[in-house]
């Protein structure tokens, strides 16, 4: 056999003598209240259920803090799928964590334009200030979206922008405090034509 032969993919037969995936059990499973309402929420927004993968993973890492895999099973329970087909789900997209990360997401977008305003910089002076604080998960991120205020970051999902680096002190101190993060600098405040494009 050949060594392209060899190799593990779609040409290799299913392994039909293993057991099949299952779903969790509900009776052994606990899944938070809070939890559950939400994920049966979303998945009553679509026809048909699998597709709540994407915002019923967000609300266990919200519980959770990452898709934990416990906060797995959990949706996977809820959902009646089997931990796998969203473990998928949750490697694939950048803002599923599936590793253990700080309690503060600081995502600074690193794309074209902001990297051409100086969003590396600003990546750099984030990373440093916030040091070795557990509570940061700093990151750069391909693109946010938001080139119209670049260069900027999404802080625990809030967009901010444009930034300096003079504005990091002010920016962990917000994060730090509880405080509305820069709170002049938030998209979510700018004029807009849409009265409710805010809302």
């Amino acid at each position: 056999m050949s060594a392209a032969a060899s190799r593990r993919g779609w040409d290799v037969p299913a392994e039909l003598d293993k057991d099949p995936a299952t779903i969790p059990d509900p009776a052994t499973t606990p899944v938070p209240q809070d939890l559950r309402r939400d994920i049966e929420s979303h998945m009553a927004s679509y026809p048909d259920t699998r597709s709540a993968a994407l915002p019923a993973l967000e609300a266990a890492q919200r519980v959770h803090g990452w898709c934990s895999p416990e906060a797995i099973d959990q949706v996977a329970c809820v959902m009646r799928v089997t931990p796998a087909s969203l473990d998928a789900v949750a490697t694939f997209y950048d803002m599923l964590e599936t590793e253990p990360v700080g309690e503060h997401s600081v995502y600074v977008c690193t794309n074209i334009s902001c990297s051409l305003r100086g969003a590396d910089e600003l990546y750099a002076a984030i990373r440093e200030a916030a040091g070795e604080d557990r509570a940061f998960n700093v990151r750069a991120f391909e693109c946010l979206g938001a080139c119209d205020i670049a260069p900027m970051a999404s802080v625990d999902g809030v967009y901010v922008g444009p930034l300096t680096t003079e504005d990091v002190p002010q920016l962990l101190d917000d994060i730090r405090a509880g405080a509305d993060v820069l709170a002049d600098k938030q998209l979510v405040r700018r004029a807009c034509a849409d009265p409710q494009a805010s809302t």
